[in-house]
């Protein structure tokens, strides 16, 4: 029933149907363009996680990303230890102010603030997602130390060299420009600090002229809510043209134990991630199929599902291939005489 009444978020219940329609017509398959998708990606992004979000919490948990895995490891684990290497990265000490850019409802910022003791600012402008946010800093008892920003990461409302660290994981590929985000991140950031990300990014084995990887990249954007899917290499030259002193990068995907798709792959059974086995997902569909025929669930729901399902197939094969990372690091350095 939270999955149910989720669905649309701050959208009005009756219009999610309506908003669907919007979404899809941004992306590829719909005959939608890149421009029109980077023109209008807050609108896009927005619509995107308020269909979204409940069905990400539902099968996912708090944090909505992917992890490094060991053997042995279970996914819960490995996200948590994910996000605990980030804290060490970027060397947090307790009482710091820290800004995480694109927080989502503040999964890793919880995890991250109890780890490291810091002071966590989470940086979002989806309004669904910072209330229900705020609702679980406070249940997990930091809601005194921890708070949201509801602002663009284009143009974010805060003044210059204000914080210790900055991090982002999984979220600036939401950016239509990469370098216009590492910008404000730079500016933001105290001079000598550091700022670490996970990237989602197409590899160097992705090809733009093969039909099949072209393909896997628009069912990734449709299903994740992506204006354009940026290479490695875009990515590490945004950051030196914004400033940045790049301190290491590497796709932490390459050497992953345990593929990082696995959770999402059909041929793979687990029942410490029930829900986003093939299994999981077919029961998940005919609850949501149910839930909107009784109009427990808006008109639209299902559809939601598809093009999440979508994203998952897209997400494996593009990992399968490896023409797709999620996980592309990198500790950058803002430098101590900002000259920019």
């Amino acid at each position: 029933m939270d999955l149910a009444s989720g669905v649309g978020g701050k959208i009005n219940k009756a219009q999610v149907l309506d908003a669907v329609d919007k979404y899809e017509k941004y992306h590829v398959h719909y005959g939608g363009k890149q421009e029109d998708r980077n023109a209008n990606y807050t609108d896009m992004v927005n619509k995107y996680y308020d269909l979204a979000t409940s069905f990400y919490e539902f099968g996912w948990g708090e944090s909505f990303h992917f992890a490094h895995r060991w053997n042995g490891e279970s996914l819960r684990e490995s996200i948590k230890r994910h996000e605990h290497f980030l804290a060490l990265q970027l060397g947090l000490k307790p009482g710091q102010k820290v800004l995480d850019v694109g927080c989502g409802i503040g999964g890793p910022l919880r995890e991250i603030a109890h780890f490291s003791s810091t002071s966590v600012t989470g940086l979002n402008n989806n309004e669904y997602q910072i209330s229900r946010g705020k609702e679980l800093n406070r249940i997990a008892g930091v809601d005194k130390t921890c708070d949201f920003i509801k602002a663009d990461f284009m143009k974010m409302p805060i003044p210059d060299n204000s914080f210790d660290a900055v991090y982002a994981i999984e979220a600036t590929c939401h950016a239509p420009d990469a370098y216009g985000c590492y910008k404000e991140i730079y500016r933001v950031l105290k001079p000598g600090q550091c700022f670490a990300a996970y990237e989602w990014c197409m590899t160097d084995a992705f090809d733009p002229n093969n039909q099949e990887h072209k393909k896997i990249k628009a069912e990734v954007e449709i299903g994740d809510g992506l204006p354009d899917i940026r290479s490695t290499t875009k990515c590490l030259e945004a950051l030196k043209q914004a400033g940045f002193e790049i301190i290491w990068e590497k796709d932490l995907a390459k050497e992953s134990p345990v593929p990082w798709y696995q959770p999402l792959d059909k041929n793979h059974f687990s029942l410490s991630s029930f829900r986003l086995t093939a299994v999981g997902r077919f029961f998940t569909r005919n609850m949501v199929k149910a839930l909107e025929f009784a109009g427990l669930a808006p008109k639209g729901s299902l559809r939601v599902q598809d093009f999440l399902e979508k994203a998952a197939e897209g997400l494996v094969e593009g990992g399968k291939k490896e023409i797709f990372t999620p996980m592309y690091f990198f500790l950058a350095r803002k430098p101590l005489s900002d000259n920019n």
